[in-house]
């Protein structure tokens, strides 16, 4: 079954936080390695902050449409 909007607005920021929990302790350099776009730290700092956006701009859209289509 496909898992709704209210589970997935809990999963989605528990997954980017164990990564990026993950990666502070697998860096040895933790807040000045994230800079290289080939490091793993770099993804877990870009994640937590590019799914939020997704999600809004997604809502945004869906609302759009609701909202013409009835008017």
């Amino acid at each position: 079954m496909f898992l709704s909007l209210p589970p997935l607005t809990v999963l989605i920021p528990l997954v980017s936080l164990a990564g990026l929990f993950y990666s502070a302790s697998v860096e040895e350099n933790f807040p000045q390695g994230c800079t290289s776009t080939a490091s793993l730290c770099f993804y877990s700092l870009l994640l937590p902050t590019t799914i939020p956006v997704h999600v809004f701009f997604h809502l945004w859209t869906w609302m759009g449409i609701k909202l013409f289509r009835h008017n």
